[in-house]
């Protein structure tokens, strides 16, 4: 199997009417490394899934009701959010890797991640736009196209987060430990407005305190364990200059994030 390939026959069986194959395609290409952990991939789907969960449950029982628009519109903040904290975050880390070695060779894949990141931040704000304007766009025989764009982008937009939360927009690409970096620095600055604001979601102090703190502490936890495997078994380390240690071969296809 040659590098870039994710499964046997995966190209010849997407059908990209669908939603959740487009979104494979556009974030998750062949250039993003595979995890070199399965267990960490793991964890976070399991993250993941337990944080929809709470995040659909508190917003259809405890403030009175399951809008999709309010996901959309705190799903668009975070990418506000993380266009602002991304490039300063990765600028540290320039500095800091500055001394290993030469930065220019840098710039073709940190260029495809903000290229990632700029297309997901457009299909969330498309999305958005169209489902704030239903009712405006969408008048006469407009109605049925206009819907059924509107829901494929919804579906398009759910599952290309997945596939972004899993490779952090291919930042790995850069340097194996930019990922779990990343998603420790935006998760608590996601959070901590919330816990400062007294914004609990209409839940009790313990239990709004817990909510807000749930995702960082999570991620925090697993970020933290997977830098710790990269140094324990690879001698990777956030530190050292990329090209102290090129691409290294993944565990198997089998584990590509979000399958």
């Amino acid at each position: 199997m040659t590098r870039g390939d994710r499964a046997p026959g995966a190209q010849g069986e997407r059908n990209y009417l669908k939603a959740h194959h487009a979104a494979r395609a556009v974030f998750h290409p062949a250039w993003i490394p595979e995890p070199l952990d399965p267990g960490v991939e793991q964890l976070k789907r399991i993250r993941v899934a337990a944080g929809t969960v709470a995040a659909v449950g508190v917003y259809t029982f405890v403030e009175g009701g399951f809008a999709v628009t309010e996901m959309l519109e705190n799903l668009l903040v975070a990418c506000v959010v993380l266009l602002v904290v991304a490039p300063l975050t990765v600028g540290v880390m320039l500095w800091v890797w500055r001394r290993g070695g030469s930065l220019r060779s840098l710039r073709p894949p940190l260029l495809r991640a903000l290229g990632l990141l700029l297309t997901f931040v457009a299909a969330a704000a498309l999305t958005l736009f169209l489902l704030q304007n239903s009712g405006r766009l969408g008048a006469g025989l407009l109605i049925l196209p206009l819907g059924l764009l509107t829901l494929w982008l919804v579906w398009f937009v759910g599952a290309g987060a997945l596939r972004v939360t899993g490779n952090f927009f291919g930042t790995a690409a850069v340097h194996r430990g930019l990922p779990p970096l990343l998603a420790i620095v935006t998760t608590w600055l996601m959070a901590l407005p919330d816990l400062f604001t007294g914004d609990l979601h209409g839940l009790g102090l313990t239990l709004g305190v817990v909510f807000i703190l749930g995702a960082p502490v999570t991620v925090t936890g697993i970020a933290i364990y997977e830098l710790a495997f990269l140094k324990r078994q690879f001698g990777i380390r956030l530190a050292d200059h990329p090209s102290l240690h090129p691409g290294r071969a993944p565990y198997g296809h089998r584990y590509s994030y979000g399958r």
